[in-house]
């Protein structure tokens, strides 16, 4: 990984710690509705779709609410 020095900016950094608070604080919402309609969570890992059903299952399947 590429070292990158530090930004004499100190705003720019208070900043970007707001934006990350909102997103994650967007994606934790968007977690907790999907849930409510029965979406499950999903991540990539190593180029395979995996699905983490209600119930904590993790299957690479795709659940009947996600399918055509």
């Amino acid at each position: 990984m590429k070292e990158v020095k530090k930004l004499s900016n100190d705003k720019l950094y208070i900043e970007l710690i707001n934006i990350i608070r909102i997103a994650n604080k967007a994606v934790k919402k968007a977690k907790e509705e999907n849930v409510k309609f029965g979406i499950p969570d999903t991540f990539w890992k190593k180029g395979n779709l995996y699905y983490v059903l209600n119930s904590g299952e993790i299957t690479m399947n795709p659940p009947p609410i996600m399918r055509k």
